[in-house]
């Protein structure tokens, strides 16, 4: 295997994408030959959600941007396939490796297999068998067409098992998330609102939401935040809003002093806010790995998750999208009784050099 394209389109790419390039650079100046081409294909087109990604975590331009970036999802995902069809055609490779969940994913992936081109899908395998998820379609087409798999959990092994994928093209390496946030956390930087709020470490709440089930329905979505905000004891809770959740939350009309609405942050300064948090109150995956490895508790307010060993072994809780589950739980933490976790094994920042290592055999 002498040539790799990387496909980032989304913000949680970049974080899985960066230890990649990293391990590939490592190999070459060790002096092995091992090209890669980096495609972006603009799915995520806020500089706030993605932009900033490539200068905190030290990855290089791409080589292209698509600028597939608005519309439903049946017209990004169109708008991906058409453009990466032409780019792969001008620039041939001998595996497209695909990260995560995402539209880019799949639609990348869908296009270099009608080409013959091999694909490797990294965080293969992980199900949430939910099906009004658009990245649990995402998950299910990109592995059915998939040639290689590298998985974050013998869990993911299994599932991949049960649809037919063979033992030898199943790779257990561990979380190239977890790379990402081992290496980049002692350059955690303290952000702006920490000080114009007077943040104290293990006194506020970090709070994301962004997924439909929770945001797009405006009494859903103020509902959830009331209970939040009447439940923690006053305590200060900061809010990173995703533009998504941005246009519903407007009209919502919440007004609550210990209520904090900041803007998207980069990585390296949301990150620094998760770590010194009593807790994380969230609907995202990324986040429930990254909290469980930091040892923060993490609420997250979902039905299902397709990251069950954040909650066997690691800090995390998944109590639903009843707004009724939620004081329950935040007693239990401010009653000092939230679990201490463990990280799960081969979480250790080392996964995408196992990856390259392999690759390099196929």
């Amino acid at each position: 295997m002498r040539h790799i394209t990387l496909i980032a389109g989304a913000r949680p790419n970049f974080m899985k994408i960066a230890p990649l390039i990293h391990a590939i650079q490592k190999t070459r100046q060790q002096g092995q030959e091992i090209q890669y081409r980096l495609v972006h294909t603009g799915q995520h087109y806020d500089h706030r959600m993605s932009g900033t990604f490539f200068e905190e975590l030290d990855i290089p331009q791409p080589d292209i941007n698509l600028g597939c970036g608005d519309g439903t999802q049946a017209e990004k995902t169109a708008a991906i396939m058409v453009s990466f069809e032409k780019d792969l055609m001008e620039h041939p490779t001998d595996l497209v490796l695909v990260v995560g969940d995402v539209t880019s994913t799949m639609a990348c992936a869908i296009v270099a297999k009608k080409l013959c081109t091999q694909v490797a899908h990294v965080e293969a395998g992980i199900r949430s068998w939910d099906l009004t998820m658009p990245e649990e379609i995402n998950r299910m087409v990109t592995d059915s067409v998939a040639d290689y798999f590298f998985t974050t959990s013998e869990q993911a092994n299994a599932n991949l098992r049960r649809f037919g994928a063979s033992d030898d093209k199943i790779f257990f390496v561990g979380n190239v998330m977890i790379d990402t946030l081992l290496a980049n956390r002692p350059r955690f930087v303290k952000p702006e609102v920490y000080e114009t709020l007077n943040l104290q470490p293990q006194q506020y709440l970090t709070l994301t939401l962004h997924r439909p089930a929770n945001v797009d329905g405006a009494e859903k979505l103020k509902r959830l935040v009331n209970e939040i905000v009447t439940n923690v004891h006053d305590m200060p809770i900061v809010f990173p809003i995703h533009p998504r959740t941005a246009k519903v939350f407007k009209e919502l009309g919440i007004e609550a002093e210990n209520l904090h609405i900041v803007e998207p942050m980069g990585y390296l300064e949301f990150n620094y806010l998760v770590e010194h948090a009593k807790a994380v109150v969230t609907d995202s995956g990324g986040i429930t790995e990254e909290t469980t490895v930091m040892g923060v508790p993490c609420i997250t307010l979902r039905d299902n998750t397709e990251r069950p060993e954040t909650i066997t072994m690691g800090t995390n809780e998944l109590i639903g999208t009843n707004p009724d589950n939620i004081k329950p739980a935040l007693d239990q933490l401010f009653a000092g009784q939230w679990k201490q976790g463990r990280i799960p094994p081969l979480w250790d920042g080392h996964a995408a050099e196992r990856i390259i290592e392999i690759i390099k055999t196929l």
